[in-house]
């Protein structure tokens, strides 16, 4: 199986701006941001998608939950953010490897896209 990018950044063999790591994952800003405040939230497992979850995953995914309010309140997003977790190539998953998006540092349009 091919390393994804995500896999090279938590590897260290690509560079990427390390806002938070444990044993689960991986947060990193991300290189094409949408928002002036960008990061992705790569468990260091390489789960593909949302549908690729199960079960024994639980505890990565559970964990990766409580790591979005700290990055949060370390990235000074009182005001509030937007997390998004794309799937698929219809939903706009452009790496397969699960992935949150945490946006912020404006105020965010609805609908989304």
């Amino acid at each position: 199986m091919t390393k994804t990018i995500f896999s090279r950044i938590i590897d260290r063999e690509v560079p990427a701006e390390i806002l938070h790591e444990d044993d689960y994952c991986v947060a990193f800003r991300d290189v094409s941001p949408q928002a002036p405040v960008h990061v992705l939230l790569v468990p260091r497992e390489p789960i593909p998608s949302i549908m690729a979850i199960d079960a024994a995953h639980a505890k990565i995914v559970g964990h990766m939950w409580t790591v979005v309010p700290k990055l949060a309140e370390q990235l000074g997003l009182d005001g509030g953010f937007r997390v998004v977790v794309n799937n698929g190539a219809d939903g706009g998953q452009s790496v397969d490897h699960l992935h949150w998006h945490i946006l912020g540092g404006r105020q965010m349009t609805w609908p989304p896209g």
